[in-house]
């Protein structure tokens, strides 16, 4: 359906349901397996069987799975192995008015040597988006150049040991080679948001890389998640924050990605959830958040990394509403690639800042986060998901289906 504006009868700024364009980019051949995989992953008894067997075969290095998940999930949701071999989903892009968002996905580590290598692989990212006008930020995990347990320890206010001491500054260099890097290439980070008893420790380390680089041009952002009861206030003091501090906040806004952990967790531990108690309390805090960062757009470069349409449509009428450029720095969408091509390249259609997340990295690393993908679009009602029509719907039009 065409989302309508409730304002009068002005036509709406961007259409959604126009399926030619989302999948403009797909073979026939390409649309089919597509369909094939959502249809798969639409299964939700199925996804839950695949998802432990999968990640039990990548553990054990049974024979050919790695082809196999390469040829298929791997496909649809990374860009490839290496940063080069991204280097045709950037172009391929680039060519639908797209920007790419390079996501190294491996899971969080334990290990010194991993942390190093996690900022290592970051900054060859941050290095090889310098040389691309089609790769404007690089995004990382925090919990992938630091101990759990340390971020934990932080937040939870125990004293510094000698060793723990010697380790968070460790961190602070690892994330500060990271955004002098960027800063120097004249590209942007975005660091992840996490588990909430670890985030705290995370806006802290962000909050200084943002006071240190983000004078000028907004380099650094952090993410905000929505879903939480107390996000959007804090949204609000990192702004007041940043005023008082005399530098720009970056702020990339999600709904958030722990929800039944979060939930799980105060159950287990008696504290009050810290997530709204339903869909619409996020959903409006979520679109108050929007509305805040584009009214301060001036002062807060803000990404609106969301796959719902009503929160996508609400931007681009704020957008349109104010009088601002559709490509001002400042006013980011960006959507998971191989997920809701219908808002990304309609938007990119409509002259809108838009990108995709594009995670690489070697297959069994990333395993982890295809699993999380393929749980995210099976349909526990078991009605289809919204991919899953939309490229049913493309199919139909093309006389496919």
């Amino acid at each position: 359906m065409v989302l309508a504006i409730k304002e009068g009868r002005e036509q709406a700024v961007v259409d959604f349901s126009n399926t030619e364009a989302a999948f403009a980019a797909l073979s026939d051949a390409e649309l089919k397996k597509a369909a094939w995989l959502f249809g798969l992953m639409n299964k939700h008894w199925l996804v839950g069987i695949g998802s432990r067997l999968g990640l039990a075969a990548i553990r054990l290095h049974l024979p050919f799975v790695e082809s196999v998940v390469k040829s298929t999930i791997f496909e649809q949701f990374c860009g490839g192995t290496t940063l080069l071999e991204c280097q045709k989903t950037i172009d391929k892009l680039a060519g639908q008015g797209c920007l790419t968002i390079l996501d190294y996905g491996a899971e969080a580590k334990e290990r010194e040597e991993d942390f190093n290598h996690t900022m290592n692989e970051t900054i060859r990212a941050i290095e090889f988006a310098s040389r691309s006008e089609h790769i404007p930020v690089v995004s990382t995990k925090i919990t992938g150049m630091a101990r759990f347990g340390l971020l934990e320890a932080i937040q939870q206010g125990e004293s510094f040991t000698k060793e723990s001491r010697k380790e968070y500054k460790s961190v602070l260099k690892r994330l500060d080679s990271i955004c002098h890097v960027a800063a120097r290439r004249g590209a942007s980070v975005f660091f992840d948001a996490e588990e909430s008893w670890i985030q705290d420790s995370i806006d802290h380390l962000v909050t200084i890389m943002m006071r240190r680089y983000n004078r000028d041009k907004v380099v650094v952002y952090n993410t905000f998640q929505l879903y939480r009861k107390d996000r959007l206030q804090f949204l609000i003091d990192a702004f007041n924050q940043s005023r008082n501090g005399g530098y720009l906040l970056g702020a990339k806004l999600v709904r958030g990605a722990y929800m039944e952990k979060e939930r799980e967790r105060a159950e287990k531990m008696g504290y009050p959830s810290p997530i709204h108690p339903n869909k619409a309390a996020t959903d409006d805090a979520y679109d108050m958040a929007l509305r805040f960062c584009v009214d301060n757009y001036e002062y807060i470069a803000s990404c609106n990394a969301s796959h719902n349409q009503e929160s996508n449509l609400l931007q681009a009428e704020l957008i349109r509403r104010k009088g601002l450029p559709r490509n001002h720095p400042h006013l980011n969408f960006c959507q998971l690639y191989g997920m809701s091509d219908n808002i990304t390249f309609n938007l990119a259609r409509e002259g809108f800042n838009v990108a995709k997340y594009v995670p690489y990295g070697p297959v069994r690393e990333v395993v982890p986060y295809l699993i999380r993908r393929a749980q995210e679009n099976s349909s526990v009602t078991g009605d289809m998901s919204r991919e899953f029509q939309l490229v049913q719907n493309e199919m139909k039009r093309r006389g496919l289906a």
